[in-house]
């Protein structure tokens, strides 16, 4: 079954695809990718697409990367499989140990996961298992902010912020609590103002108090925001987050699951942003998608209480840590350090971001954000005012013309409409000059032909 036809047909007929409206393949083959190199993928067709999304903000060493697929043959050669149940295995062992020597500050715990939301499920459950350990068994609540996206399991869900993925599984578990993003552009307190005001690292406080502080267990946020379009923090956010966070005994979360491993130019964000957080959240670029695998990356402070007597943190997952998926993160962070990918993404971000910047000539174009390899170009109908396009507007806009005309022209990227329409922007870590040509060029066209058609 080599066709493209035949493939798209039973992928139709049997293939259920994640956060895909399974009716627009009706009348639509279903893309079926085959093959991968560098920053780009090839379909069954033979059609070559730069991959401008890192497949899902994850290909972070590039396509075709035969050592990784070499480390995970021998692994499986030598043990394929053995659980971390009271047991460890060697390249778990090693991987932990890398990741605490990456990690910020005294973050030296790893409890892997097999994802990102696994991640963000544990840090909730540990944040409250520990706060009952230490006599303050009514923190439980959890704040996070307006349109954030942190997983799709119960708890991770619950802590999402976007209520269109939300409300069809209802009621979610409670005590989650939001507040302001980091959007300046469309910020009511401060976006005609020059400078952030941080009002919107102030929203934490406020919440905090407003529950009262003996109930609020955690913080989840990310360096930059992935839902809404890459929304980057002021200066001085994090350090009044952190500041309130300390005043308050309430953990701060890192939630890195797409921005750890070099995609904002450091290891993790919390680095670039110069704060400490107390557990960090990752998966995504650990193996650059070459096996799956997450991890929560937790403080010694908490890990403390769990280090006396009988006390356990009940949680576990069967694939978590995986010898197979450990052993190609090992590889991968092997291939970052050989290849200097950190460098490489910070001395490439000024052009990246000056290449994307030539961009906003075009009237549809309202502003430009995000950091490192990490963007989103938020699209209006008039830039003198920041007015969007209405729902009916923004869908046809993104799914209507901007993802068709974009895949013809040879770019994955991500339209997307979980706040104002935005396109975002991810390139695997290997990319460079010509691919960043390659990208404003399409998107141009793209926007144009968009802009003529609206």
């Amino acid at each position: 079954m080599s066709e493209q036809h035949d493939l798209s047909d039973v992928a139709r007929r049997h293939l259920w695809m994640h956060f895909t409206r399974m009716a627009s393949y009706d009348e639509h083959e279903v893309p079926v990718m085959v093959r991968g190199q560098g920053p780009y993928v090839w379909d069954s067709k033979g059609k070559r697409y730069l991959d401008g999304l890192a497949g899902l903000f994850v290909v972070q060493v590039g396509h075709g990367r035969t050592e990784l697929a070499e480390a995970a043959s021998k692994q499986a050669s030598e043990l394929a499989y053995f659980p971390l149940w009271s047991y460890a295995h060697q390249p778990a062992v090693e991987l932990a140990e890398r990741l605490a020597a990456l990690a910020p500050g005294d973050i030296n715990r790893v409890f892997f996961t097999t994802g990102g939301s696994e991640a963000v499920e544990s840090a909730w459950k540990l944040a409250r298992q520990y706060f009952k350990l230490t006599g303050q068994p009514t923190k439980t609540k959890v704040i996070s902010r307006n349109l954030a996206y942190h997983g799709t399991s119960m708890g991770a869900l619950s802590i999402t912020g976007l209520p269109g993925i939300k409300t069809p599984f209802e009621p979610l578990v409670p005590g989650s609590i939001k507040v302001d993003n980091t959007n300046h552009y469309r910020c009511v307190h401060c976006s005609a103002a020059e400078t952030c005001s941080l009002a919107c690292a102030d929203d934490i406080e406020q919440r905090i108090l407003m529950e009262g502080p003996e109930t609020v267990a955690a913080v989840f946020l990310e360096p930059v925001q992935n839902a809404g379009g890459c929304f980057t923090p002021a200066p001085g956010y994090f350090e009044r987050v952190r500041e309130i966070c300390d005043r308050y005994d309430v953990l701060l979360v890192s939630d890195e699951v797409i921005t750890g491993f070099g995609r904002l130019g450091e290891w993790f964000g919390a680095i670039r942003y110069d704060y400490q957080p107390d557990i960090i959240t990752c998966a995504k670029g650990m193996t650059s998608g070459y096996s799956p695998i997450g991890a929560m990356l937790v403080s010694d402070r908490l890990m403390e209480p769990f280090l006396h007597d009988t006390t356990t943190f009940l949680h576990g997952i069967t694939f978590a840590g995986h010898p197979v998926s450990a052993a190609v993160g090992l590889a991968n962070l092997d291939i970052f350090e050989r290849e200097g990918l950190l460098d490489h993404v910070r001395r490439n971000e000024p052009l990246f971001r000056a290449q994307l910047d030539t961009l906003l000539d075009l009237p549809i174009v309202g502003e430009i954000r995000g950091a490192g390899y990490f963007y989103g170009i938020e699209l209006v109908k008039d830039r003198a005012t920041r007015e969007t396009f209405d729902d009916d507007e923004s869908e046809r806009l993104l799914r209507g013309i901007l993802t068709p005309t974009l895949f013809e022209l040879g770019l994955i990227c991500r339209a997307d409409d979980r706040g104002d329409p935005v396109v975002q922007l991810s390139p695997p870590l290997v990319a460079g000059p010509e691919q960043f040509e390659e990208i404003v060029a399409i998107l141009r066209e793209a926007f144009e032909r968009a802009w003529a058609a609206l």
